[in-house]
This record gives structure tokens, C-alpha cells and sequence, in this order.
């Protein structure tokens, strides 16, 4: 685990890293650490298509300018499948997901576990465990002892798999692996019921009970407003649509009482660098509240 110090950055590239001219993912860690932030989840949702020369590039960028690196997995995984197929190309992203962090530097690739609407839950998670497992064994074998650690996250939507004991459960398969807790997504799953701070004390409590507090303490976190209907997630916004919940507020309180040191990581659309340094900003409101 990456040493305990509290980070905050943008998931990819926002709308302003282009219009200011930038165009390659390489100069993200200049730009993050110019600005205040210091984390950044590089997105391989589409993919992993990054060479190991640019992948150890941006590695040094980061090193350079002390800017935790993660990785966001391909959408395309589904480990409640019951395809062979489909299994073995999902098994096959998180291996080059992997690799793409050993190369970078990256400690966390986060994933999302796949969708339940055609299997029942409880096969899906025996599936989802089974599958996890065979890629944690297959990756030591294949890229030796390593430091990456895999995160599957919360989802918002009820068909998918990712509801938070979900995730605790497949977490508690290994210590390589790390929940990502998106606490927009688990707003829109629970209707907006996640949107204050009891709620969000509570989802903490439960991580460390299940996990233990040093988990608890060091979770990796997704941060957006998020729109939602009956059936849950619809649409990222940003914190220009304050409409849009949950209110980071809830949870800096808990960060700064508990002086725990996770990464944050803000999903907003085309506004994820300026909403990460908001939320920070709002972060030192509450350490200097509780000091």
C-alpha cells in the first residue's frame, strides 16, 4: 500500500488539460502537481492500448512530481458471465490492465465486476470470486511478486454487480485486493439516501468492519455529481449542476475526523481536474476544523 498520505486528482483528462494545448497523457503530471493535485486515474475503459514506452513515461512524470497512479480497466469486463468467451476476454483485461501498471508505476487498477441482469446474484458472485482468484494466480505467475492491487467499485445501477457488500466480499478474497468506493454511484443505487453524513459514516463503519480499519482508512474512492433515475445511475455531471448529489461535504468530514488517507479520485464530466482541487479545497475547510 502506497504511504499514508491523502491524494486527490482527476479521472483522465479534463476538457481545459486540451484547451490549453496539451495533447498527450504523459504531461497530466506536470499540469496535476502545478495546480495542487497530486493522484491521477488513467482510463483504459476503451482498452489498454498504451505502449510500455509511453507507460513508463508517464510512470517517471509521475515519480517526478509525487502524483499517485491508477488505472481504470476496460468496460468490456463481466465476471458474472457465464461465457466462456466472455470470461476468458474479461480475465484477459484485468492481465493487461496489470501489466499496464507495472509499467507505469500504478498501484490500483480499478474494474467494474459486470452486470447480473441475465444470471441470479448469488451465481454471480460465486462466478465474479472464481474468476478474481484464477487472474490474482495468473498474474504472479506471469509478472512475478507485485505491488498492484485490483479495486472493484461500487456500482449505481441494481443490474450490476458492485452493490457495496458486493464489493466488500470480493475484497475479502485477498489482500490484493482493494475496494473502490464510488459514493455517486451508491447515491443513485440507494435514491439519494447516501447524501448526508450519517449515510456515508456508516458505509465507512461497514468497510471497516468487514475489512478492517487499515482498508477503511486507505480505500480508493470515485467522487461525482451523478443523476439518477428509478433504476439508478443516468448521467455524471459536475459541481456546476449543484442539483446534483451527493455533497463531498459529507464525506471530507469523515476524512478529515478520521485522519484517513485514501485516494480521491473525481469522475466529473469534462470537469474532473476543477471539481478534484474543489474538493480538496473543501477537505482543508475540515482539517482545519478539527484541528
Amino acid at each position: 500500500m502506497q504511504a499514508k498520505k491523502i491524494r486527490f486528482g482527476p479521472g483522465g483528462n479534463p476538457d481545459s488539460f486540451y484547451a490549453a494545448g496539451h495533447k498527450a497523457s504523459v504531461e497530466m503530471p506536470a499540469c496535476l502537481a502545478g495546480q495542487g493535485l497530486n493522484a491521477y486515474e488513467y482510463q483504459c475503459s476503451r482498452g489498454v492500448r498504451i505502449s510500455q514506452k509511453l507507460a513508463e513515461q508517464l510512470g517517471d512524470e509521475a515519480a517526478k512530481f509525487d502524483i499517485a497512479l491508477s488505472i481504470h480497466a476496460p468496460y468490456y469486463i463481466n465476471l458474472a458471465s457465464l461465457d466462456p468467451k466472455i470470461q476468458d476476454s474479461s480475465k484477459g483485461h484485468l492481465l493487461k490492465s496489470i501489466q499496464a501498471a507495472i509499467w507505469m508505476g500504478a498501484r490500483t487498477v480499478v474494474f467494474h465486476a459486470g452486470g447480473v441482469a441475465k444470471v441470479d446474484r448469488e451465481l454471480a458472485m460465486v462466478q465474479a470470486k472464481a474468476i478474481l482468484l484464477e487472474v490474482l494466480e495468473v498474474s504472479y505467475a506471469k509478472f512475478g511478486p507485485h505491488r498492484v492491487r485490483l479495486a472493484p467499485e461500487t456500482m449505481g445501477k441494481q443490474n450490476q454487480l458492485g452493490h457495496l457488500d458486493e464489493v466488500l466480499e470480493l475484497c475479502s478474497l485477498s489482500s490484493q485486493l482493494l475496494p473502490a468506493i464510488d459514493f455517486g454511484h451508491l447515491n443513485a443505487l440507494h435514491q439519494g439516501q447516501i447524501d448526508n453524513r450519517e449515510a456515508v459514516g456508516k458505509i465507512l463503519e461497514t468497510i471497516d468492519r468487514k475489512l478492517g480499519r487499515e482498508i477503511a482508512d486507505n480505500i480508493h474512492v470515485h467522487f461525482s455529481p451523478v443523476e439518477f433515475t428509478a433504476s439508478g445511475e443516468k448521467k455524471h455531471w459536475t459541481l456546476l449542476n449543484p442539483e446534483y448529489g451527493p455533497d463531498f461535504a459529507h464525506l471530507a468530514y469523515h476524512l478529515a475526523a478520521r485522519k484517513m488517507s485514501p485516494t480521491i479520485i473525481c469522475e466529473s464530466a469534462g470537469r474532473q481536474g476543477e471539481d478534484a482541487l474543489a474538493y480538496l479545497q473543501c477537505y482543508h475547510e475540515f482539517v482545519r476544523l478539527t484541528a
